[in-house]
């Protein structure tokens, strides 16, 4: 898995080398998400925006309208096709990711696609074949990862300070939005599928899933997603669509420390608790099997403290960060291949999700 410790060289562009000035940036897509894409990378030092393509004429007047020197248009060829071009950003629907993220690299462009990476193991794969073919970056918005919160967890979980993990536990639900292409799961889970491949820096080996379309017609809007490791680790995902309150909660258990990460908090987003239980040898002598569990089992409970997070924009670190990857020839925190271990994970859930709940092997 990626981290921040093992980012090492890769082949640098074929035949493109990285130009002395602003890499040009061309972005397939200005719906919800595309508008804050443009924006970083027009604020980015290291960046400039030259095209902005979507099929919404209104869209591209609110581009005109913010960023008259950034040119328009209703086909993503032309941006393909433009020299001054060096990356693409693909901010478009799943289904479409692929085809997109395809073509931007066979036309020898670097390319950032929006999570998931594709909607399937085989079109995630292709993609990352394909880059390393032609010598260009690929990274995957796994926007979470670049957050001050997620960077510090990552730190704690590193340096061992939670000792051994235990679990892994999130809660990701709210009260819409809807969407028709994509099942809860595709939507809310990726965000802490990424997070957690991050943070625990291991491959699962196992899936469950449950979930519910209430919707007639509709993907599944409420599901449960568990996650198996070696060495008892769990993690379990709760996502909703239907939820009356918002609540994006991690609790992650180590027997040493525990970590409560609740992005909503407007402070203090991620708090370290010395609580947990220990162990002592019993005899099992004092009082039949209840008692023995006594002697063996203690709670410890001390200090809480949150550690100072960066506040600085994880989109904003994010694109700085594919800036740096394409000029210095580094591999993304959130790679291709990073996309591809989300994407098998959701793969399988959505088998297990089909067949009521059965554990699919990964």
């Amino acid at each position: 898995m990626s981290t921040t410790s093992d980012i090492g060289p890769r082949p640098a562009a074929a035949g493109r080398p990285a130009p002395a000035g602003p890499l040009g940036i061309g972005v397939i897509g200005y719906g919800y998400w595309g508008p804050n894409l443009v924006r970083n990378f027009s604020e980015a030092a290291g960046s400039r925006v030259v095209a902005v393509s979507d099929l919404r004429a209104e869209r591209l007047d609110r581009v005109r309208d913010r960023y008259p020197a950034v040119r328009t248009t209703g086909d993503f060829h032309e941006l393909l096709a433009d020299p001054a071009i060096d990356a693409v950003v693909v901010a478009t629907p799943v289904a479409t990711h692929y085809r997109l993220a395809m073509a931007a690299i066979e036309a020898g462009k670097h390319v950032l696609v929006e999570k998931p990476l594709a909607l399937d193991s085989r079109e995630a794969t292709a993609l990352i074949e394909a880059a390393r073919r032609r010598g260009v970056v690929l990274m995957v918005d796994h926007t979470f990862v670049y957050t001050g919160a997620v960077q510090k967890i990552k730190e704690l979980v590193d340096g061992q300070r939670l000792g051994r993990l235990l679990y892994y536990d999130s809660v990701r639900v709210n009260l819409g939005l809807f969407q028709h292409d994509v099942d809860v799961l595709w939507d809310l889970a990726v965000h802490d599928l990424s997070i957690m491949d991050f943070v625990l820096a291991r491959p699962a080996r196992a899936v469950s899933a449950a979930g519910v379309a209430h919707v007639p017609g509709q993907p599944v809007n409420t599901a449960y997603l568990t996650c198996y490791f070696d060495d008892d680790l769990i993690a379990h995902f709760h996502v909703n669509w239907l939820a009356p309150v918002k609540i994006r909660r991690t609790l992650i258990g180590g027997d040493r420390q525990m970590i409560v990460y609740d992005d909503l908090e407007p402070s203090e987003k991620v708090k370290v608790y010395d609580k947990g239980i220990t162990l002592a040898n019993g005899d099992g002598h004092a009082g039949g099997n209840e008692g023995a569990y006594d002697l063996l089992v203690g709670y410890r409970a001390g200090d809480m403290y949150a550690p100072q997070l960066s506040l600085a924009e994880a989109l904003g670190v994010e694109v700085e960060h594919f800036v740096d990857c394409i000029r210095n020839g580094r591999e993304p925190i959130s790679s291709g291949e990073a996309g591809l271990r989300v994407v098998r994970v959701l793969e399988a859930a959505a088998q297990s999700l089909a067949e009521r709940g059965r554990v699919v092997d990964l």
